[in-house]
């Protein structure tokens, strides 16, 4: 799965569901600004008002991303912003909840627990990549 697949997804949700109307309220604005495949989690930036209630509603509609059968997602938005500064924030103290769950034994939201260095250094890498994210 890839930043690519996830704004395919995102279009084809909207088409589906809002129809070309709703893509031509969000299609010039829609990009994915951040996608980490270890992490899954994913900033998207669209225009405020509208457009953002639309890509808000198909996010919530989609049940898969990727090609083909694709992989089965639930997405949960964990913060808006109409800034991609605080998105970033936001992403990066998301990121530091997940370690210290993983760190416990707990898990992910919903995913199995997972321990290890390697957990841990992925979600470490992932909030400096997020830090780089430019507008």
């Amino acid at each position: 799965m890839s930043g690519k697949d996830v704004f395919a997804a995102l279009k084809q949700s909207i088409l589906l569901h809002f129809g070309d109307t709703g893509w031509g309220e969000v299609g010039a604005s829609l990009a994915v600004k951040y996608f980490s495949p270890m992490t899954h989690l994913c900033i998207v930036r669209v225009a405020r008002g509208i457009a953002a209630r639309t890509t808000w509603a198909a996010a919530a509609l989609l049940d898969r991303v990727g090609g083909g059968e694709g992989c089965r997602v639930v997405p949960h938005v964990i913060h808006v912003s109409g800034t991609l500064k605080h998105a970033q924030i936001a992403a990066v103290e998301w990121n530091r909840e997940a370690i210290a769950r993983v760190k416990a034994g707990v898990g992910v939201y919903g995913t199995v627990p997972q321990r290890g260095k390697d957990t841990v250094a992925h979600f470490e890498t992932s909030m400096r990549e997020i830090e780089e994210v430019q507008d």
